[in-house]
């Protein structure tokens, strides 16, 4: 992921309870600052995606969908980081 800009990050917030987001420049991801929340939302190409359906709950991993997987696929877009 591409630095993003600090002006932007200074004005962005959790979608979900309005607390500032930390960046995971490994994970590509913003991430609530607030321990009771911590939602991860998806930075892709250097976009944030700050939908609270598109998060990432603590705990969880994102895994990658192929673009060609059926509607019932996509059931299994998260999974619990114990399940590795």
């Amino acid at each position: 992921m591409t630095q993003l800009n600090e002006a932007l990050l200074g004005i962005l917030a959790c979608p979900n309870c309005r607390s500032s987001l930390v960046v995971d420049y490994e994970a590509s991801e913003l991430v609530c600052a607030k321990p009771e929340c911590g939602l991860a939302y998806p930075v892709r190409d250097s976009i944030p995606i700050l939908l609270v359906d598109e998060a990432r709950a603590p705990g969880h991993r994102r895994v990658e969908v192929p673009s060609d997987a059926s509607a019932d696929d996509e059931t299994h877009v998260v999974a619990r980081d114990e399940d590795e």
